[in-house]
């Protein structure tokens, strides 16, 4: 797909799956060498109006794209920086230590469990444990049962997130357009995964794009993308076509 009037778009990308490979574990991907320039040139040509919206902590996409320190919404919006080298904030509270022990007993489900603590989220990956998601997901929802009423559970690539309910890559989304250097943009949002649906969504709904990458939630009869590196050539000729 190509897109009509460029210079007027604002895009907002998501991490895993979509600009870098999926990895086993949470700290093993591997970031390729030319993604940094390639974003660098990319927040260049669309005048700031470039967006990271991920489930990860903004600390692991700085770490990732150092020393890029671009707009970020971080753990499916909890955290945003609202400029590029700016602060980040909270947009949601920390979980409580007693749920964050409840969901971390989870790992003894089975070997290769891992547990990732977000702040004010918490997540279970299983990827190395594939035939434990459905006992993890009704643990989770047991817990559940009894804790905070602003939290459900989200399911991912092999990995349930307990998030609070009004976090969202959607609503990050819609916060970020509102920004000074998206205002009036067209929003452009490319993703792989169940969380970043409601982005999809509402960059559809407010006469945007939504651009979907093939994996283990969108077919490849329905995506715009096969794979992660697609989605770096895609990129690359943008940035072509924004003279950056």
């Amino acid at each position: 797909m190509q897109l009509e009037d460029p210079q007027n778009c604002a895009l907002f990308l998501d991490v895993d799956g979509t600009l870098i490979d999926i990895s086993s574990t949470p700290d093993g991907v591997v970031v390729p060498p030319d993604l940094v320039p390639l974003l660098s040139r990319l927040s260049a040509g669309l005048h700031g109006a470039l967006a990271i919206v991920t489930g990860r902590p903004v600390s692991d996409i700085d770490r990732f794209l150092a020393p890029l320190k671009l707009v970020v919404a971080g753990v499916h919006g909890a955290e945003l920086r609202a400029e590029a080298n700016g602060e980040v904030q909270l947009t949601a509270k920390p979980l409580e230590q007693s749920l964050i022990d409840a969901v971390s007993s989870l790992g003894r489900i089975a070997p290769g469990v891992m547990i990732e603590p977000k702040g004010s989220s918490i997540a279970v990956h299983y990827r190395l444990a594939p035939k434990s998601g459905p006992q993890i997901e009704t643990a989770l929802q047991d817990i559940l049962q009894s804790g905070p009423p602003h939290l459900i559970v989200c399911k991912g690539r092999k990995v349930f997130e307990v998030v609070p309910r009004q976090v969202s890559k959607g609503s990050a989304l819609e916060t970020i357009l509102a920004l000074p250097k998206f205002r009036g943009r067209r929003p452009v949002m490319i993703g792989d995964d169940v969380s970043d649906q409601s982005a999809l969504d509402a960059a559809i709904r407010l006469n945007g794009v939504a651009m979907r990458v093939s994996g283990e939630h969108f077919c490849p009869e329905v995506s715009d993308f096969d794979s992660p590196a697609h989605v770096r050539t895609w990129l690359s000729a943008l940035v072509k076509r924004l003279g950056a």
